[in-house]
């Protein structure tokens, strides 16, 4: 304690401290954050923003309202997709803000109050770690901050033009930045009303925005009145209050900073008064410090002082711990990277990362693909949780989160029209994002809508990172139209239905119109049979298994032969003359019953926890219970 406290009261101790801080900061970003997974976004994360190399997409972006730092967000924003990267970018980002907002503070009170500082890049840290996509904000916040200190550095009581340069910088940063210059007048209004003691001035400044915004928005970028004095809040943001608190304390933190200078400034006045009668009005405040001071004045008068810079680095480090902890969202990190995984087809990836969030729909459907691509569906489905809905995401196929996570499993199926539905829902919703336009680019080469393909592949070929993909399939459709030695192309063109007609629910029809048109299509068998299973339609599992003749399974898969010798027991007949049911499934299926019915009577409750522990991966313990994936 005593070494730190020796390296903390140092200037290179506080520095080596924050460097720290900052060290931290990103390891925390790349290595339990990992923003590739906000990049990809999982249907959860909506405001990522797209990037087109080209003068178009440069024209059409700068030409806007605070389009400018929008065009450099988005850039800068594209290197999430490469985990240390992004984390890079964004810690650096933080480091400006807590150097610019360090600064801003220093030409105020003539110190840095560091704790301040730290501030910006905490909130950010929390915001992050919520899943959310914050970076743009806070890029039109550090051009507002950097704004505020030109104005400080460039103007003067003494100078009677500072009007002009006020009016200057507010019209240059209402273009570049939009709405956040709102924060530039509030702050310089503040700095000027109670600070610089020129009340004048400050008024001027507040009056003047809504004259600029008005002229700007309306007179030059042809924005109506009403959306010219809207609230600058992103709207990202108002249905999440968790994350909403976080950014208005980013916006409100300058003002508020100012406010507490001012209040530390007159606290000492106030005390002298009370303490002192009138005449100690022209005490001076250090010697108004020095003497009986109420405890936040003492407070705002040491956090400026050289005491807070000697601990704020170690303080923030603290914070910033508790704020990675407790702000931490392991649900929506789960959700998001078994999606990203199943995206990528890293299925191995997509079982493992499922154990921490098991209960939820979403990742169950993904976990039943990634059983189904390793061969393991009709064995392994029961050793996962598993409910009826989540199969197809019956319930949830009219939300955007269905969406996302359904147009892979169509595409897979061969429902190139059910895909194309959700992809352009998803578009809608999630802008122009590279996996959408990847996938519709696959679906119209698949149905050999070459014009519309090679339209995706030409809007895929100016990202930063998928032009290699979208440059590789314009060559083939130059030279093979009919792209007759792709193999993903040729696979998917022999499973789409004759008529691939768009359902208005999600039932066993979407997979009996696949295997009309190819009965070998085995993930449709799959999972119709999963569809009856999980739903308890054991005589249509029955009459379906025929279809195993049309599959090369060496054995009949456990999962069938547990509904097999159940459904046998039940209805009293044979479904599968000629086929033999393994010992040790017919072991497991006489040892289950001898549990349930010989030593607890049927008796669910009671029988629970040893039919848990021993069958909780089984078909058979689903059928009681409805659940699955409790095998200990």
């Amino acid at each position: 304690m005593r070494l730190l406290r020796r390296l903390s009261g140092s200037v290179a101790g506080t520095a080596a401290l924050s460097l720290l801080f900052f060290v931290l900061y990103y390891l925390y970003l790349w290595m339990v954050v990992d923003l590739r997974l906000i990049y990809h976004g999982g249907g959860i994360v909506v405001n990522f923003p797209v990037f087109y190399r080209g003068w178009e997409f440069f024209r059409e972006t700068v030409s806007l309202l605070g389009g400018l730092v929008e065009y450099m967000s988005a850039f800068l924003a594209q290197f999430f997709y490469i985990g240390w990267a992004g984390a890079v970018v964004a810690t650096v980002q933080a480091w400006l803000m807590w150097l610019c907002t360090g600064s801003i503070m220093r030409a105020v009170s003539g110190r840095r109050v560091r704790w301040v500082c730290f501030i910006p890049p905490i909130l950010l840290l929390g915001l992050y770690a919520l899943y959310s996509y914050p970076f743009g904000i806070a890029m039109n916040l550090l051009v507002a901050f950097g704004f505020v200190r030109l104005y400080m550095g460039t103007t003067s009581k003494r100078r009677p033009t500072d009007l002009l340069v006020f009016l200057a910088l507010s019209v240059i940063l209402y273009v570049i930045v939009g709405g956040v210059y709102l924060l530039f007048v509030v702050v310089c209004g503040i700095y000027e009303l109670f600070l610089r003691r020129r009340p004048e001035l400050g008024l001027s400044f507040l009056l003047a925005a809504p004259v600029i915004a008005y002229i700007g928005g309306a007179g030059v970028f042809n924005i109506s009145p009403i959306d010219v004095f809207e609230c600058f809040m992103p709207r990202f943001y108002r249905d999440r209050k968790d994350m909403l608190v976080m950014v208005y304390a980013l916006y409100l933190l300058l003002p508020l900073a100012l406010v507490g200078l001012k209040i530390a400034q007159l606290l000492p006045r106030f005390e002298g008064m009370l303490h002192g009668g009138a005449g100690a009005v022209t005490a001076s405040p250090e010697a108004t410090e020095k003497s009986g001071q109420s405890p936040p004045g003492r407070f705002i008068a040491w956090s400026a002082g050289e005491a807070a810079a000697m601990f704020a680095p170690l303080l923030a480090i603290l914070a910033g711990v508790l704020v990675a902890c407790f702000c931490h969202n392991a649900g929506i990190k789960t959700m998001i990277a078994v999606d990203y995984y199943a995206s990528n087809k890293m299925w191995r990836q997509v079982l493992e990362a499922s154990a921490r969030y098991p209960s939820n729909k979403f990742v169950n459907h993904s976990v039943n693909l990634a059983l189904y691509h390793t061969g393991r569906l009709a064995d392994d489905m029961f050793m996962y949780e598993q409910q009826p809905s989540a199969l197809m995401l019956s319930a949830e196929s009219a939300q955007p989160l269905g969406w996302w996570r359904l147009f892979d499993t169509y595409i897979d199926l061969g429902h190139m029209n059910l895909a194309g539905s959700v992809l352009v829902l998803s578009m809608d919703m999630y802008g122009e994002r590279p996996i959408v336009l990847k996938r519709l680019a696959l679906i119209n080469m698949v149905k050999g809508n070459l014009g519309m393909a090679r339209v995706c592949l030409g809007v895929l070929s100016k990202t930063l990172f998928d032009t290699g993909w979208a440059t590789e399939y314009l060559a083939k459709i130059e030279h093979d139209p009919n792209l007759s030695t792709d193999e993903e192309v040729q696979q998917l063109r022999s499973i789409v239905p004759a008529i691939d007609r768009d359902f208005k629910s999600l039932d066993e029809n979407i997979f009996l119109d696949l295997l009309d048109k190819n009965r070998r299509n085995r993930m449709a068998f799959e999972y119709l049979m999963g569809f009856y299973l999980l739903t308890g339609q054991l005589d249509k599992f029955a009459g379906n298994l025929n279809r195993l003749d049309d599959f090369d399974y060496g054995r009949i898969p456990r999962v069938y032969e547990e509904a097999v010798l159940l459904y046998n027991a039940l209805e009293k007949k044979d479904v599968l003359p000629g086929r033999e049911i393994s010992v040790e499934s017919r072991e497991r299926f006489n040892n289950f019953f001898e549990v349930y019915i010989g030593q607890y009577g049927a008796n669910k409750s009671l029988a629970l926890k040893e039919l848990a522990r021993d069958y909780g991966d089984s078909y058979l313990f689903y059928s009681i219970y409805g659940r699955s994936g409790m095998k200990k």
